[in-house]
């Protein structure tokens, strides 16, 4: 394609990706992507991608017609070494960045101070809100909210979300049970936004404090993992998951300081740090008695409760409230930036 395509490079979360307006994308949309981010390549260096699944992402973006919402957001994840596209999951890292792109692009009104923006997220059916920084009806960036595996601070992006339960499997333990043996091992197979298998790290073979070039090395561990992870793939109502980048696969271990110890395969590379709605799903698991994650975390008291769910460059916190023992809304704070704006070829 000799023409260029408008597009904004940006930083969402601890992913980075590119954003694009539905309108704006050619009807070979998929073989566009790919040219995009130099895929099928391990470098990717004939694209934009970044050689890791975090940095090869893509956000549609278009006005949304449905009541209350404001936005409409499409998830892609493109994949590094092989020809695929695919839309079978949720990026709650790169849904931070909606909000911001939104309002720059004017499909929403600023507004002095703070503009929330209700997005819909087609990947699952599941609405969620953000609240962008706007002094002087403008987005900033620049403030002093800090996630981990980001260095430096942002200005904060706070999202809530509802009814995230079953938004990819129909259920948020769509076998009805907290747990399910696979290969020999404890599994929680659930689904509060992302799909997950939640397995105890030491029922792994590995400690969980192991960094994540270290876990993929262990081959060993990488055949468990892709075995439990084919075989539960069917029992989540996601069928053949061979080729797709669902169920994530965490192990869970006692934590350092905060609720529970992630390590998070995604599904095939090691996660640096653990995606936002992976760590709702397993904060919830953690909350879900008989879980392979209840004993282990630390799991507070109360109708709302902060989860610091750790991962290997940090932690996030998930604010959960429950009703009856059940997680009905769970919150966290993101922070996105701008990177680039202009066209892309491919």
């Amino acid at each position: 394609m000799s023409d260029g395509v408008k597009c904004m490079w940006m930083r969402g979360g601890t992913s980075k990706g590119g954003y694009f307006l539905a309108d704006d994308l050619p009807e070979a949309r998929d073989a566009f992507l790919l040219r995009v981010m130099g895929s099928p390549d391990i470098r990717q260096i004939d694209g934009m991608g970044g050689a890791d699944p975090l940095t090869s992402k893509v956000a549609v973006v278009r006005k949304s017609e449905r009541d209350g919402v404001d936005v409409d957001y499409l998830f892609l994840q493109v994949f590094v070494d092989q020809p695929i596209v695919t839309d079978a999951q949720n990026c709650g890292n790169i849904l931070a960045g909606v909000g911001p792109f939104a309002i720059e692009r004017g499909l929403v009104a600023a507004q002095e101070g703070e503009t929330p923006v209700t997005i819909f997220m087609e990947n699952t059916g599941q609405v969620a809100v953000a609240r962008v920084s706007t002094p002087g009806g403008k987005v900033s960036y620049a403030g002093e909210a800090r996630i981990d595996g980001v260095p430096g601070g942002s200005a904060a992006v706070p999202i809530a979300f509802k009814d995230t339960a079953g938004s990819s499997c129909g259920a948020l333990l769509p076998t009805g049970n907290a747990m399910d043996e696979i290969e020999g091992v404890a599994c929680t197979l659930i689904d509060n936004g992302m799909p997950c298998v939640v397995m105890r790290a030491a029922d792994m073979g590995i400690t969980g404090e192991e960094t994540p070039d270290e876990l993929e090395a262990n081959e060993g561990l990488r055949k468990k993992l892709e075995a439990i992870r084919l075989k539960a793939g069917p029992m989540m109502n996601l069928g053949d998951v061979a080729e797709k980048s669902v169920p994530k696969m965490t192990m869970v271990s006692a934590p350092k300081a905060g609720a529970i110890s992630t390590r998070t395969f995604i599904p095939h590379r090691c996660h640096k740090t653990i995606g936002v709605l992976g760590a709702v799903s397993v904060a919830t698991a953690c909350l879900t008695e008989g879980s392979p994650a209840y004993d282990l975390a630390e799991r507070g008291e109360g109708d709302e409760r902060a989860l610091s769910v750790e991962h290997p460059t940090g932690e996030m916190t998930v604010v959960a409230k429950l009703e009856n023992g059940e997680v009905t809304e769970a919150a966290i704070l993101r922070t996105a930036r701008k990177l680039m704006d202009g066209e892309v070829f491919a």
